[in-house]
């Protein structure tokens, strides 16, 4: 009997150690990931379908003939992937485009204006035409408004996109929070200076609720920029006048959803979201922003499907619109997931805007979540030894993911990386397909592939959602609160 029950026991080991994995797949993480590599390494479409879009359709604004042009490219390569299950998802915004802009400056008591190239932000008024002495602010930041709080009020400010001259570790604002800041304390009008040299315009929504703001708010290149402030400090006074007329009407516009369901009974009503924002500006063809991340989620669903992998939790992928006018696909997405009841079923989300050439992976926030991302990276780094496999955990804002933030979901982006002369075209008219790194790209959609994969298969997801006060000190522990409060969403008074 002894005999007999040791060869049992080790039989039963046996069996045990080479079918079970550290994350409770079907398959073993070493064979999945192996075959995630060829497959992408091998046949990944991400570059060739986006260079194909920015040929045929060119920017993606929201709202536009080319956004929907764009919704439609991305239907169907969801259809031709083999997903049954594509959806859109559409929702009502109220669209903005630019029409005509100009800037001129000219010392006190004169009228030699001397017109500036300029770009308007976007969501600025329809019309208008404001004249005012102009108050240099510097970088726009709340200590930088409340210096100057008493020469802003009915004057015209002038502040850097970018921090210059700023001490170490000073966490800048993005261009809609300095806005914000400029109409809360009375500027009638707000001029941007890149600060990106070689004459680059930079567009973007100057508004943190996705509405048309109240005053008008321009971009001038870096040069233009120190142009200014040296005529400042010859002529204390300087007056800017600010003419623009654009257009702004309700509009509809659709995300876009293809569902790959979950195969588990324990597990298959739980829902990860991997998204990237489909719509971009105007001025060039978004490529970068984010054409990158977009159509890496795409080649991810591709991969999927090429090789017939399953998943315990249902994957959605989701090619978001209205992200640059203010979240608008995402917030919509929340809202429809709250009226029908499918809110608590979503235990993570991976964005992607702008992720390039994923190194590393990030928790979000969520320390919870780094057991499992070092055991995912660790099995990658064993399959593929040019995966750098770096770790971080902290959160930001002012993309897709915020929308997921608010509502205590756990969410974050793989770790990246873009040369500065690609980030320098960030929103502005240099945003070409020509920016774009296959290999790179493809590291992406390779390495985010395997994350999404292991999340995805994972028995007992470790990070769960956060209910309403510890969201707020999930935010408040990020240091997110003021940027939260300049946006207007910040939900819980002054606790």
């Amino acid at each position: 009997m002894n005999r007999i029950f040791t060869l049992f026991l080790s039989l039963s080991v046996l069996l045990i150690s080479t079918s079970s994995t550290p994350l409770g797949g079907e398959e073993s993480l070493d064979d999945v990931f192996k075959r995630i590599k060829e497959e992408v390494e091998n046949n990944s479409k991400a570059y060739t379908t986006l260079g194909d879009a920015c040929a045929k359709i060119g920017h993606r604004l929201t709202g536009s003939p080319q956004g929907k042009k764009a919704e439609e490219y991305v239907y169907k390569m969801f259809k031709d992937y083999g997903f049954r299950d594509v959806k859109y998802q559409g929702f009502q915004v109220e669209a903005w485009a630019r029409d005509t802009v100009t800037l001129s400056v000219a010392p006190p008591k004169s009228d030699d204006f001397r017109e500036i190239q300029v770009v308007s932000l976007a969501m600025t008024p329809v019309e208008a035409n404001i004249q005012g002495t102009i108050v240099d602010v510097g970088n726009g930041l709340d200590a930088d408004f409340e210096s100057k709080k008493d020469l802003v009020k009915g004057k015209v400010v002038l502040a850097n996109i970018g921090l210059l001259d700023a001490a170490p570790g000073t966490k800048n604002l993005h261009r809609s929070e300095k806005t914000a800041l400029a109409i809360q304390y009375g500027a009638i009008g707000v001029i941007f200076s890149n600060s990106v040299k070689g004459q680059v315009l930079l567009t973007g929504t100057a508004s943190v609720t996705g509405n048309l703001i109240s005053i008008p708010a321009v971009c001038v290149s870096y040069e233009s920029g120190v142009e200014i402030r040296k005529w400042l400090k010859d002529q204390p006074g300087l007056l800017g006048l600010i003419e623009m007329h654009n257009v702004s009407q309700p509009i509809k516009a659709r995300n876009v959803i293809a569902t790959l369901k979950g195969e588990n009974r324990k597990y298959k009503h739980e829902k990860i979201i991997i998204g990237g924002h489909l719509d971009s500006w105007d001025l060039a063809t978004g490529a970068i922003d984010n054409g990158i991340g977009s159509f890496s989620v795409i080649d991810i669903a591709r991969t999927f499907k090429a090789l017939g992998l399953k998943s315990k939790r249902t994957i959605e992928f989701v090619a978001f619109m209205g992200e640059e006018g203010g979240l608008l696909g995402s917030k919509a997405y929340i809202e429809r997931a709250k009226k029908s009841g499918d809110l608590d079923q979503i235990v993570y989300m991976i964005n992607l805007d702008m992720t390039n050439n994923v190194h590393g992976f990030n928790g979000g926030g969520r320390k919870e979540l780094m057991p499992l991302l070092k055991e995912i990276g660790d099995k990658i780094k064993s399959i593929d030894e040019k995966f750098a496999n770096e770790l971080e955990n902290s959160a930001g804002l002012h993309s897709d993911h915020q929308s997921f933030l608010l509502e205590g979901i756990p969410a974050s982006a793989p770790m990246g990386k873009l040369q500065k002369s690609v980030l320098d075209c960030y929103h502005a008219n240099c945003d070409v397909f020509d920016l774009v790194n296959k290999k790179e790209m493809e590291n992406t959609v390779k390495y985010t592939a395997m994350l999404l994969y292991g999340m995805a298969n994972t028995n007992n997801f470790p990070a769960k959602r956060l209910d309403f006060y510890s969201t707020r000190d999930f935010f408040i522990k990020e240091n997110l609160r003021r940027e939260l409060e300049l946006g207007n969403e910040w939900r819980w008074g002054n606790d």
